[in-house]
């Protein structure tokens, strides 16, 4: 199978790297708007071809693409160049939307053009919108982003770190939009199976100081990244190329990656079965995520009036869905309940009853389907 890479800065060749290295697949195209860049990139990754799986790596144009099974896209401008590095700043890698939004509209026609069975890879910051203008520019629904999978294996690693354990035995995942406003799934949080709420009790601390140690250094992580090597490359890298195996081979993996949300048209991240195909999902009910997305809207051991608790529920709608791109206000608090509870796998009522299963992927297309 082939892929391509668009763009042959440091995202880029991060993720040729690792392809090239997994052995992701038998042909890599690279492309880059200065052609000797990508043909130096390829050349020198050329070399080292012989000690790894059989690849063939080349650079090209976009009809070098042709019968390409994926192709990444990780041009644009990056972080530090955009100005999106200030932890303070609520917009964070959304200040890179409007200028990298202009070059996905210049590149991704070419690409159905050259490759119209190709599955698009979102790569460049912010994924999750740039996905949503992707697909309207591609004129098909074979797009994802990264979403959160990296998120994820990062709330995993500092997990595994704080716990002194392999990362490989840890179970976790970040949901939501890669950026500022993700949510931290602490309910199903695991080691081994042993939830993480009853590891922090065992060891004498809280799981609020635990929580906020690692959300903040999951959260700003590129920025931590980016104030030491100016880019952050290597981890969506490595995400990028695992992607790439399970659509290629079509192993129906589960993890949580940015895929269209039909009923709310928008791409977030959820659990979801990825693979070549476009399978259907099956919704699981699971009230303690939702729960656990209002403790984190209203704080730990909120004691907020429901009127109060609306109110705060509105105003992290409100910036949530102007984050995702969705047109929600804080005043329209039950659509706002319908939105996260689509996130987390359970849409509650506005005084937080009982759980109500929503429509999820029985009518969603692309190449994966949440599971919640």
């Amino acid at each position: 199978m082939k892929i391509g890479i668009i763009g042959a800065g440091r995202v880029g060749c991060a993720c040729a790297l690792a392809a090239v290295t997994r052995g992701s697949a038998r042909i890599i195209v690279i492309l880059d708007r200065t052609r000797k860049r990508a043909k130096a990139v390829a050349t020198d990754l050329r070399y080292g071809t012989p000690l790894g799986p059989k690849t063939t790596v080349v650079d090209g144009d976009y009809d070098d693409l042709a019968d390409a099974g994926l192709v990444m896209i990780t041009a644009g401008i990056n972080e530090k160049a955009g100005g999106a590095t200030d932890r303070g700043d609520p917009q964070g890698r959304l200040r890179l939307l409007d200028k990298n939004a202009d070059i996905y509209r210049d590149i991704v026609p070419n690409i159905a053009r050259a490759a119209p069975g190709a599955v698009i890879l979102v790569v460049t910051d912010p994924p999750d919108p740039l996905a949503d203008i992707a697909r309207a520019s591609a004129g098909h629904d074979r797009v994802l982003s990264t979403g959160t999978f990296l998120d994820s294996l990062r709330f995993r690693v500092h997990l595994a770190e704080h716990f002194d354990v392999d990362a490989n035995q840890v179970e976790a995942q970040v949901i939501g939009e890669h950026g500022v406003s993700q949510v931290f799934l602490w309910s199903s949080a695991r080691i081994a199976g042993v939830p993480i709420s009853a590891l922090v009790e065992q060891r004498g601390e809280t799981l609020d100081s635990v929580r906020k140690q690692i959300e903040q250094s999951v959260r700003y992580a590129n920025i931590t990244i980016i104030e030491g090597n100016d880019a952050s490359q290597f981890g969506i890298g490595i995400v990028s190329a695992r992607i790439a195996e399970i659509i290629l081979r079509d192993e129906r993996a589960v993890i949580p990656i940015g895929s269209y949300n039909e009923k709310f048209g928008v791409t977030l991240s959820l659990p979801s079965i990825v693979g070549r195909e476009a399978p259907q999902g099956r919704p699981l009910l699971r009230r303690g995520w939702w729960l656990e997305v209002r403790r984190q809207i209203t704080g730990p051991g909120s004691a907020l009036a429901p009127s109060t608790c609306d109110l705060e529920v509105g105003r992290l709608l409100d910036k949530t869905c102007r984050n995702l791109g969705i047109g929600c206000c804080s005043s329209n608090v039950a659509r706002g309940f319908d939105i996260l509870g689509s996130m987390c796998c359970t849409a509650m009522p506005a005084d937080f009853g009982e759980k109500t299963m929503l429509p999820h992927s029985s009518k969603m297309k692309g190449l994966s389907s949440p599971l919640c």
